[in-house]
Formats: C-alpha cells, structure tokens, sequence
C-alpha cells in the first residue's frame, strides 16, 4: 500500500512540475486526468480533499489546476486550447450558454479566440453514459437538459444557483434595524433601505454598488428584463435611451438618499472576492451575489448572513437559474473515460458534498443534497432555492460582446456616479455602445 501511495504521489508531483514549469506543452500523462476549475482558497483545499479521496477509492490520478477566478480560469483556458494542451476535465460556466454545436457560438466574455463551436473544443459525454463511466442516474433532469444542446450531452453542472441579494443579518439585529422580506417589490425595497439608513453607524451604507462591481451588468439585465426593456432577445435589444437614464437616476437617487456609498467610496472596494469586498469589510449591508455566496462567504465574517431576492423577483419572475461549474471533457483528452469516472463522482458522490458543504451550490442529486443539508449555510440555500425557484424564467442569451459591454457600461456608469456626465449622456453613450456591438 505504501509503494502505491508513494507512485500515486510521485506521479502527481510529475503533473504539476510539469505544468509549473512553463514548458512548451504540459503533456497528460497516462493515467493522470488534469482537471483546470476555479475558486477560492477554501474550495481549492476542499476540493484537493475530495480528490484525494477519490484516488484513495479508484487508483485514478487527479492533477488539478485551480485558479483564483473566473477571468483567470478562462484567461488560462484560451491559452491551453489555443496551444492544444487543454485539461482533460474543463470547467465551464455561464459562458457555456452560448456555445452552439458545429456553427458558431455568441461572441461573448471570454470564449470569442475559441474555435467556433462547442464540438470543436469538448466532446460528447454520451458514449460514456452508456458505457457507465458516468452515471446520471440520479442528476436532476433540469441539470442534465442545462448541459445538452442539439439532442446531445456536453457538460454536467456540478450544482445550480440563483441569483440573490446578500445582507448582512447579523449587523442588521445588532443595531435594531428591520429585517428585509425574502421578497419585495421595488417600492418595498426602497421603504425597508430608508427604515435601515438612519439606524446604521457612520459611513455605513445599505446598498452596495452595483454599477461599481466588475460584474455591474449582471444586475442591470436583471433589471432590464424587469423593466420590460430585455437587454437582448438572441436578435436584437430592447433597451432605450430612456430606460437606461432611468436605471442610472435609479441609483444617483439611492446615492443621495445616502443608501448608497458615494463613488470615491465605493471605488476602495474592487468587490470581487471576499478581501475586496465592502460588506465583509463592514461598510455596506447588502451585496449582489448568487445563493451559493452565502456559504462561500460566511466564512470571511463574523456576522450572519441571509438572502433576499432581487426587488421584485416575485412580481415579474425575472430571476434566471444558472449551472454552476459546468464539467466537461475536452475534445484531445487521452484520459476521457477516467475523466468521465471523476465527472461523476464530483456531480453525485455524497462523500464529496460531506467535504465541500454546498460549495459551488445546490448539488443536482437528491442524496448530494441530504449530504450537505446539515449545515446552516445549505440550509439557507435550500430555502432560497424554494422561495426563488419559483420566480424563474429561461435564460435569456448573453449579450454580444458581453465582456465589452459590461467594462465599457462600467466606465459609463463611473463618469455619471462621479458627476462628469449626466445621466442622459451616459444613456446616450451606453446605447451607442450597443449599436455598435449588434450590428
């Protein structure tokens, strides 16, 4: 047992130096499956003790690649594919919504240096479905048909998230303020924020800001699709000049009314990890994220934190479920069917989400799920997914040129928050940004 170990640990050390050793191509080694994913520190040791549990169990060899996050992650992914040395196992996420099978995919975040068509980078799962290497027995048919275009399985999500607004609850009972309802309407929102306002200490604010965050428009398509002006339909976009004024006056009013920092405040924040973060930090209430944040999060603060939906989720049921960390196999894999073997122990082991707790999410098993309810975080999950899960719509595409468009509204919305522009310019310059990108 000892010399197996030892060959088990000699040829995972081979795969990393490998790798870290800048050569021209990291080979995949017989018998070792590469696996490149993202996270953060807490999931990237959790999930090297997932790992090693599995190879203790099968002999496979997992040599993983972790990253930080996502831009990191893909940044990575396109140089691997561009070079022909992808991992064997790939992690995918919300980008993977707009591959297509043989002709193309959206132009969108980090994917358009790919080959065009997602069955030129990943392979079909199917065979190993029927061979029984992965076994989705007991996935979620909604999590299966997340993974599956043209009739065809590509990828498994290894869980599914909503979005959600974070709130530190535990600030909130500290200084006496009213808890926020699960859901509320827009006015709602603004009523409870101007109840919280003058009961918070000095320099604190309710409401992160959201045009701030990297991520700025994942909120505003929330709110276009809410507003009746959807960003974009897969042909064209229905936001106006006057719709996106309003959205920008939405958040100059909160600005003022003091729900909301000023931007030189909101400018310390990068917000894009927990160490960025201004509700970590404790100078915000409320934070954007997605249900499986609460878990992630938690850790990096003393108080306890819930989820509420987005205002007005109920009313228009505007809220889009995702995959999260959707697996896939690449198309050169030399170690598919031991890929495929590790796919489905990450999706549906129980012994895993025991290690993991509901990090990256929801797991799409029912046993996966009674794994990782005994914890106070997966429980608010699952009582979010309850709640939320029933205001859900499909996914609308991604927005062409989506990583342009969210860094270009950002600075947009940056020169109107510091008062450069007015909002009517920055709607006039945010809609001729659009032009452009649809054409």
């Amino acid at each position: 047992m000892k010399k197996i170990m030892l060959l088990l640990a000699v040829l995972v050390l081979t795969s990393t130096v490998v790798f870290a050793a800048g050569g021209s191509q990291p080979s995949s080694t017989a018998g070792v499956v590469r696996w490149s994913y993202w996270g953060s520190e807490a999931r990237i040791k959790n999930t090297q003790l997932a790992i090693d549990a599995f190879t203790q169990k099968t002999g496979i060899v997992v040599a993983s690649e972790p990253a930080p996050g996502t831009g990191e992650h893909f940044a990575k992914f396109k140089t691997q594919f561009a070079g022909g040395f992808p991992a064997d196992i790939v992690q995918l996420g919300g980008d993977f919504n707009s591959f297509s099978v043989g002709g193309g995919f959206d132009i969108s975040d980090n994917l358009k240096d790919l080959p065009k068509g997602m069955d030129a980078i990943i392979q079909p799962l199917d065979p190993f479905v029927k061979s029984g290497a992965l076994d989705i027995s007991q996935v979620d048919a909604s999590a299966i048909q997340l993974g599956t275009r043209g009739g065809v399985l590509y990828a498994l999500p290894v869980a599914t998230n909503i979005q959600a607004l974070i709130y530190n609850k535990g600030m909130l009972q500290r200084i006496g303020a009213p808890l926020p309802k699960v859901s509320m309407t827009w006015a709602e929102f603004e009523t409870w924020m101007s109840q919280v306002k003058p009961r918070l200490p000095a320099n604190t604010y309710v409401l992160t800001d959201f045009g701030s965050m990297q991520n700025n428009s994942s909120f505003f398509g929330y709110w276009a699709g809410d507003n009746g002006t959807t960003q974009w339909d897969g042909t064209k976009t229905l936001l106006t000049n006057a719709a996106i004024q309003t959205y920008l006056d939405m958040w100059a009013k909160w600005r003022a009314a003091g729900y909301v920092p000023p931007a030189s405040v909101s400018a310390d924040f990068a917000e894009t990890n927990e160490s960025t973060m201004s509700m970590i930090a404790g100078r915000t209430v409320v934070t954007m994220g997605w249900s499986n944040n609460v878990t992630t999060w938690q850790g990096s603060i003393r108080d306890e934190l819930d989820m509420i939906e987005p205002p007005n989720a109920a009313v228009k049921k505007g809220l889009s479920p995702q995959a999260s960390q959707m697996m896939a196999i690449s198309k050169t894999s030399k170690n598919a069917t031991a890929a495929a073997k590790f796919i489905s122990y990450r999706v549906s082991d129980p012994g895993v989400w025991k290690i993991m707790g509901a990090d990256p999410g929801t797991p799409v098993t029912p046993a996966a799920r009674d794994a990782v309810a005994t914890t106070d975080a997966a429980k608010k999950q699952a009582a979010y997914l309850n709640v939320a899960g029933a205001h859900t719509s499909p996914r609308m595409p991604n927005f062409p040129g989506d990583s342009e468009w969210s860094s270009g509204f950002f600075l947009i919305y940056q020169q109107v928050a510091y008062g450069r522009i007015t909002s009517a310019v920055g709607a006039q310059q945010a809609m001729d940004l659009i032009n452009r990108l649809t054409k």
